[in-house]
Parts: C-alpha cells; structure tokens; sequence
C-alpha cells in the first residue's frame, strides 16, 4: 500500500519480485486516488485505510499466510490491519513512517528542522490547502519528492503517475483529506473504530520497519524511539544513502530486506 504523494505505481519493482518468490502481488491504489473512486462514506482516517487492508485480504482470499506491505500513509495502514486483525498477517512490511503510538506523543518534542519537514501537514489543515496543492501544474507535489528523496534523480515517472491519480479535484481533496482526519476526530466513523484505535497500537504481527537515513519528510533523528512501539519479534533497519522514497531508489536493497524478511 503506497502514501502520499505517491501511487501503486511505487511498487513496480516490488511486485515483480514477490512474484518471483511466488508471492500473489497486489497494488491497490488508495481510497480517494484514481483509478480507486471517491468513497461514499468520506471516511479518509488512518483506521479506514487499514479496514481497506483487511478488506482486500478477504476479497482476495487471503489466509493466515498472508503479508502485508505498506509506505507511508501505507504503513500506517498496515500498522492498523495487522494490529486489528493479527490472525490474517503472518509477517508485515513498514517503511518511512514509524508506528504513531510514538510519533504523535513525541510531535511537539521535535527540534525545528522537523517542524520545517512538516509543513506541508500544517498547511492541509487549511482551506488553502487545495488551492496551494493544485497551483502551478501541482508544483508542491515536485518540491516534496525534491525535498524527501534528494539523492533521487529519476522521479518525473513517479511524479507524472501520482499527477495523474490526483488532477481531479475530487480525488486531490480526497488525498488532502487524509491529514484533516489525522487531527480531527469528528471526521472518523465509528465503523472504522477498531482499526483506527489498533494504528497506535504495538499488535502482535512481527514487522520490517525500514528508514532512510537521508529521509526528508521524517528525520532519521525522528525514528530512533520506533523499536520501542513495534510488536515482538520486530527489527529496524535504516537504509543509509535513501530518502522517504528509499524503495524506488535502492530497489535491489530493499527488495532483498523485504523478501529475507518475509521469508524468516
């Protein structure tokens, strides 16, 4: 499962090599992101996209076999399904975002070059917030991969394909409306309420946590505190040389992580 500012396409060198491991690879798009439609209850909080996580692990036939894999709002995601149905993930992936159980209660403890990275989460908390997304070819979305993967070279695919998903109006407001919920409860539904109560949970599905030591959007510095809010069994790895996007800029190294790691 991808984040933000991101799509399914962020997985395509993943997805052929849990194919090869004999893996059945899924990339969805997120709820709110084309092609996936704009969903009829609103619902954008953390604990819909994991509910979305179990879901697709139903539809799909998943059994108790099954792995989960996310980046960003995608692992977040992840942290909520696995947390909220243990029984249906035998092992899971996480990458760029650490649990929240310890990012949220540490928020105001970060030193100013963190509150610089995370700007942008203040500005989406705004009516500008649309406008200033979508301004001058959505020119933000060109200066946050600049900013949170410097030493990528080669994003214009990635960045045309996350455009792409998010041109429409309806389905950047939609992007956008996922870190309105992140702080505004009268925006969860309770449908989503275990899921949403399980993503600052530590759970019990032992996960990957990978992180890139040149990480714009979340600091290296940031993520020390992690190992403490994973589930039993977990590991930690930074990633040197990477930044947020560490998966599409050393391919080979973490493919490698991530199918020793769910082969163990």
């Amino acid at each position: 499962m991808h984040g933000f500012p991101d799509s399914a396409h962020s997985w395509r060198h993943l997805l052929p090599a849990l194919a090869d491991a004999g893996y059945h690879a899924v990339a969805p798009f997120l709820r709110g992101y084309a092609p996936t439609g704009i969903p009829a209850d609103g619902a954008y909080q953390a604990g819909a996209i994991a509910a979305d996580a179990n879901a697709l692990h139903e539809a799909f036939g998943g059994d108790g076999d099954a792995v989960l894999i996310g980046h960003d709002w995608g692992a977040i995601a992840t942290y909520g399904a696995t947390g909220s149905a243990p029984e249906r993930w035998r092992r899971a992936v996480t990458m760029s975002v650490p649990p929240l159980g310890g990012v949220l209660a540490d928020f105001f403890n970060y030193d100013y070059g963190q509150f610089k990275r995370s700007f942008y989460i203040f500005l989406f908390q705004t009516p500008l917030a649309e406008a200033g997304a979508a301004a001058h070819d959505m020119a933000l979305i060109d200066g946050l991969w600049r900013d949170w993967s410097p030493g990528y070279q080669d994003a214009a695919e990635d960045i045309a394909h996350v455009k792409e998903s998010l041109r429409d109006p309806a389905n950047l407001a939609a992007a956008i409306g996922y870190y309105r919920a992140l702080f505004d409860p009268s925006r969860h539904v309770a449908a989503y309420a275990a899921e949403q109560e399980a993503i600052t949970g530590t759970g019990e599905t032992p996960i990957l946590y990978l992180h890139g030591t040149d990480d714009g959007c979340i600091g290296a510095d940031v993520v020390q505190g992690a190992r403490d809010h994973l589930p039993a069994g977990s590991r930690m790895e930074l990633i040197d040389g990477t930044g947020h996007f560490l998966h599409l800029e050393a391919p080979e190294r973490i493919n490698r992580e991530v199918l020793t790691w769910l082969a163990g």
